[in-house]
């Protein structure tokens, strides 16, 4: 590629971009490709399998050199910055779905990317700031980084700041939940220590410290816990098996203290308990309005540490303390007094992929298991003051699993900074209150069933609505039926051992009143194609 000067650099970044958003505008209301238009991205993709094995000989002793065999897979001579883009956005981004761009696409539980984000996004690619390590006087990013996680307690009503020392930006609730169990794994065994401090699993490992303090067994308590919770303890060393369901009989998403209080009880076993705060499948939440100060005296009692998975429902925290949302808030309620908490930027937020969020009471068990020793190259500044301002904040590669992190904080500082408090409320507003009308319309139907529970009250949903066809050869079908329409986008699921759907509403771009009427127009065309 022929060198490029500032100049020139500058106007092709602003050209590219500037066709990016054109495209992008120009794009209709649809959730997902035309099948033509992805099966157009596919095939103009370099395929491994039909790329014949090339021998490239560099013998400088006979002069044999058959290195000038073209290479379709990579080859020598590359498109060029104009063509690459234009491949791009004519062949390549009409096979990508459009999750960030319709307020209806509501499969999984994505968010959008609100104006604020994307422009702070840019930023971020723009300058490329490698955010490891604390160097005040170099770069204001973690200065940022610690602000923004600061407003996020503020935003979600956790206190003050001040009480969770040990916070940080990964790469989603998956990631995070890691750091929560490998926190709570840390913990656990240092409560049970009465000797030397150096008994821990970062020094000695888990088999080796458990054996000092006389643990056999780490469980994992926890309510329909989210699929990441197993893939977490795996990670960690404890196992899928540690994983123990302790849900209520009737309602499976909600955490049975009684039996947590037996296990807690267990001889020779620690625990650490997860608090599902928005169940995935059904959106319910595993605690009712006092449960949280029981479980926090019981978890003391026995040396246990909570962690929550709030990835999105913890968001509830953010809405009006109005009645209209008292349930949810109960459901919420005391989650300020757990160990560590888990909540995803990349789906309430409406923060860019990808953005994890990490909140912990506890600076010494997160430094003890995620320091980065040995490498005198990444040394922190000491603390003391750069414009009079205070350098006490961790250096992330220390509270953290990545050493090369991506500047994550900006796009949620911007969206903090863009909407405050009130702007984010009436989002989450929006969103719950566009659920709530596809339950009741579902509630309501002669063709769907509302799940888990046909009977509940509206009040109890968040964001997810869990339903199925009464028609059984509908409800075989009924995703893909929903999801060809390309006017609304769904996951399917199962409910006891039967197909179901889920909707999930996350994006910034609600309409309430215009949503809702597409979703009876989709659902209402998909039952009457199957009337008898």
């Amino acid at each position: 590629m022929a060198t490029l000067t500032s100049k020139d650099h500058s106007t092709f970044l602003s050209q590219s971009y500037a066709r990016l958003r054109e495209a992008v505008s120009a794009r209709d209301d649809s959730t997902i490709p035309l099948p033509s238009s992805l099966s157009q991205a596919i095939s103009s993709l370099p395929i491994a399998s039909d790329t014949p094995k090339l021998h490239h000989h560099h013998d400088h002793q006979d002069g044999d050199d058959h290195s000038d065999e073209e290479n379709p897979l990579l080859p020598r001579r590359g498109l060029g910055l104009d063509a690459t883009v234009t491949h791009l956005l004519e062949t390549i981004l009409p096979g990508l779905n459009s999750q960030a761009l319709s307020s209806r696409y509501f499969g999984f539980v994505t968010g959008g990317v609100l104006p604020a984000a994307e422009a702070a996004d840019n930023m971020v690619s723009a300058l490329d700031q490698n955010v490891q390590v604390h160097l005040p006087a170099h770069s204001v990013s973690t200065f940022v980084e610690d602000a923004a996680l600061s407003m996020l307690v503020n935003l979600l009503d956790l206190g003050d700041p001040a009480d969770w020392p040990a916070c940080t930006f990964t790469t989603g609730a998956t990631g995070s939940n890691i750091m929560g169990l490998a926190c709570g794994r840390e913990a656990v065994i240092l409560a049970r220590i009465s000797g030397s401090s150096s008994t821990t699993v970062a020094e000695m490992g888990l088999l080796a410290a458990c054996q000092v303090v006389g643990i056999r067994e780490i469980q994992i308590l926890t309510s329909m816990g989210h699929s990441s919770l197993s893939k977490a303890a795996s990670l960690v060393g404890l196992g899928h098996a540690a994983v123990r369901d302790l849900g209520v009989r009737d309602e499976p998403w909600r955490l049975d203290l009684d039996a947590v209080e037996r296990e807690l009880a267990r001889e020779g076993v620690a625990s650490i308990i997860v608090v599902s705060a928005g169940e995935v499948n059904t959106g319910r939440f595993a605690l009712r309005a006092l449960d949280m100060p029981k479980l926090r005296s019981l978890a003391d009692r026995h040396g246990a540490w909570i962690h929550v998975d709030g990835a999105f429902g913890i968001f509830a925290r953010a809405l009006p303390k109005t009645e209209e949302f008292l349930h949810l808030h109960a459901g919420v309620a005391g989650l300020e007094l757990a160990d560590s908490i888990t909540a995803d930027g990349h789906k309430l937020l409406n923060v860019p992929y990808d953005c994890g969020i990490f909140l912990c009471r506890n600076a010494t068990i997160v430094n003890q298991v995620f320091r980065n020793p040995n490498a005198a190259y990444l040394a922190s500044a000491a603390p003391g003051s750069v414009a009079g301002t205070a350098t006490t904040i961790h250096s992330p590669l220390n509270i953290g699993i990545e050493n090369s992190r991506r500047f994550r904080a900006l796009p949620v500082y911007a969206v903090l900074r863009s909407e405050g408090c009130d702007g984010l409320a009436a989002m989450f507003t929006r969103m719950v209150l566009l659920a709530r009308g596809i339950a009741a319309f579902i509630r309501d139907s002669d063709a769907y069933d509302w799940l888990p529970d046909q009977s509940a009250s509206l009040e109890q949903t968040h964001i997810v609505v869990l339903f199925r066809a009464k028609n059984p050869r509908l409800n075989e079908v009924l995703a893909d039926r929903i999801n060809e329409t390309r006017r609304m986008f769904v996951s399917g699921s199962s409910w006891e051992g039967r197909k179901a759907i889920r909707i999930a509403v996350g994006s910034w771009r609600v309409d309430v009143e215009r949503d809702l009427a597409v979703v009876k127009e989709v659902l209402s065309a998909a039952a009457s194609s199957f009337d008898s």
